[in-house]
């Protein structure tokens, strides 16, 4: 009779191998994987990123509009969807986002000034010419969506989770 480790073979019972039950878990514990892995790592722009880049566009915006009023003068937020920057009349800088959002705009006609580029218009008084930016990242069953919006006749700012449950 042979011997394993000091136990003999007929004793054992069964074979040295894994169990179909053993295999069939370790498979799904690897598909499982594969499912949550890719949702979990997203379309390479954080959260924390996205909310960042969002509130840098409506900062910029608000401080546009209380220059507009301290200085008597207009102010403008101008924002480019397809290089991803906006710029301000109170501060001669560019200001760059992630290259994986997506934007889009919608402004009056009157300051559109191409198709991929458009103004905010805030006046002394207080009001803008109004309009909304939109912030988007990931792939469309997985995106997360924030709204940057100016009210007309206030030039209030106010920035909306789009995907947050409403209640």
């Amino acid at each position: 009779m042979i011997r394993l480790r000091g136990i003999p073979t007929a004793r054992l019972g069964r074979s040295l191998g894994f169990t179909l039950l053993e295999l069939v878990l370790v498979v799904m514990l690897i598909a499982l994987m594969f499912t949550l892995v890719p949702r979990m790592m997203g379309s390479g722009v954080s959260g924390a990123e996205l909310k960042s880049n969002v509130r840098a566009i409506a900062a910029a915006m608000k401080l546009a509009r209380d220059s507009a009023i301290n200085t008597r003068r207009d102010a403008f937020v101008t924002v480019n969807v397809e290089s991803r920057e906006f710029t301000t009349t109170y501060e001669d800088k560019i200001y760059t986002l992630n290259q994986q959002l997506i934007l889009r705009l919608f402004t009056a006609q009157a300051d559109q000034i191409n198709e991929q580029t458009a103004s905010f218009r805030f006046y002394p008084d207080g009001s803008s010419n109004g309009g909304r930016v939109t912030v988007a990242a990931g792939e469309a069953g997985n995106a997360r969506e924030f709204a940057i919006d100016v009210d007309w006749l206030t030039g209030r700012v106010t920035v909306a989770d789009l995907q947050a449950p409403k209640g």
